[in-house]
């Protein structure tokens, strides 16, 4: 049995409200070409299919288009589970009239859990999609007690261990956020207060787990507990992050064997530094120039349309910081006797910051008028 382990798509993503769409259709056929090349016996997708619970009409779109490539024309079947940002009843519609076509779709959570035996070139292998599921659900479902998502995993489990696979390797398909894991900022978190993270112990003794929802590759517990990361860097704090898609197989005695097969995507997301004149001069050569960028300009004086002069250079400049504005202000923080200073003394020095000058008396006293009449609007409000 050889199968791709991929997760977290969010297929419909923004990156600082700039559409992902394109760059989400160049990865997703590399994923395609991949299960080809390497002739796997299946396709996971571990949760997290859209990036919302609405998905957009082209998200929808591109995910027909990669699963009819897959199921359809190269007859490859394809597992996915519902995560925490998927819609589970909108995912898993019509998914009992898809099963026979290869295409198995977990959506909500079921009391019964259905185990999927796939047929590989070199072996089976039954598979156990587990959909993302609160402690709360988990109770309603299960009539339970569970409290934590711990607890409710454990409980999702027991019908993984009881289930006789008649000696054929378990995978189990989870989405969920394991003890010691590495975050990154585009992971919405899945409760307050740690209340969410599994110890990893709990996949020991499985064949392979094929988890979704950490975007970095990574794994925890034992190398067959595995993170496979998303498709694409979904914000600036990935940007060291290399992609990639999970390949498995299990040899002869039911161990997993695991290879990276690492993505490629139509544009970097990276963070660049510096004065602005040196960043204009290297982005008018730089071959990667259409990556979309966070900028952080170290000029200590006033730039008239920054974002301007550099989006002339690098068309995805996404977001700009100016870090060295700011760096004079006690590295990034507000000094407290900033604090304390009234609302026309915080302007006057903001203004003088940024325009090099001092407000003019005409301007200090529409300043003056303008906090006035803010202060009478929130004493009648």
């Amino acid at each position: 049995m050889k199968f791709i382990h991929t997760s977290d798509w969010h297929i419909g993503r923004q990156l600082h409200n700039q559409s992902l769409i394109d760059d989400q259709r160049h990865v997703l056929l590399q994923i395609v070409a991949l299960a080809e090349e390497h002739g796997v016996d299946a396709v996971i997708i571990a949760g997290d299919i859209y990036d919302r619970s609405i998905p957009p009409a082209n998200a929808v779109a591109l995910l027909d288009d990669v699963v009819n490539r897959l199921v359809n024309e190269m007859k490859i079947p394809v597992i996915m589970i519902a995560g925490n940002h998927d819609g589970h009843e909108r995912l898993g519609f019509a998914s009992r009239q898809m099963t026979d076509s290869g295409l198995h779709i977990i959506g909500p959570l079921q009391k019964n859990i259905s185990p999927i035996t796939l047929k590989g070139r070199s072996g089976d292998a039954v598979f156990y999609g587990l959909p993302y599921a609160d402690p709360a659900t988990v109770r309603q479902v299960f009539d339970c007690e569970a409290s934590s998502h711990e607890q409710a995993m454990e409980v999702l489990l027991q019908g993984v261990h009881q289930h006789d696979s008649q000696g054929l390797p378990k995978v189990v398909i989870s989405h969920c956020f394991l003890d010691g894991g590495s975050e990154s900022d585009s992971e919405r978190p899945l409760s307050i207060g740690g209340a969410d993270k599994i110890s990893p112990q709990l996949f020991t003794g499985f064949g392979y787990t094929a988890l979704g929802h950490l975007h970095g590759p990574q794994f925890k517990g034992e190398e067959q507990v595995r993170y496979s990361g998303s498709i694409l860097k979904y914000s600036f704090s990935e940007q060291n992050q290399k992609k990639s898609v999970t390949l498995v197989e299990f040899d002869k005695q039911g161990q997993a064997q695991t290879e990276l097969l690492p993505l490629s995507a139509k544009r970097d997301v990276r963070i660049v530094e510096g004065l602005l004149a040196d960043l204009l001069e290297v982005g008018r050569t730089d071959v990667n120039r259409d990556d979309y960028l966070m900028v952080r300009l170290s000029d200590k004086h006033a730039i008239l349309d920054a974002m301007g002069k550099l989006r002339e250079v690098y068309p995805n400049v996404l977001h700009l910081e100016r870090t060295g504005l700011m760096s004079d202000n006690g590295q990034l923080e507000i000094r407290r006797d900033h604090i304390k200073k009234g609302e026309l003394d915080m302007f006057s020095e903001f203004f003088s910051q940024v325009s090099g000058e001092p407000m003019s008396d005409a301007q200090q006293q529409a300043m003056v008028q303008a906090i006035d009449e803010l202060h009478k609007g929130e004493q009648t409000s």
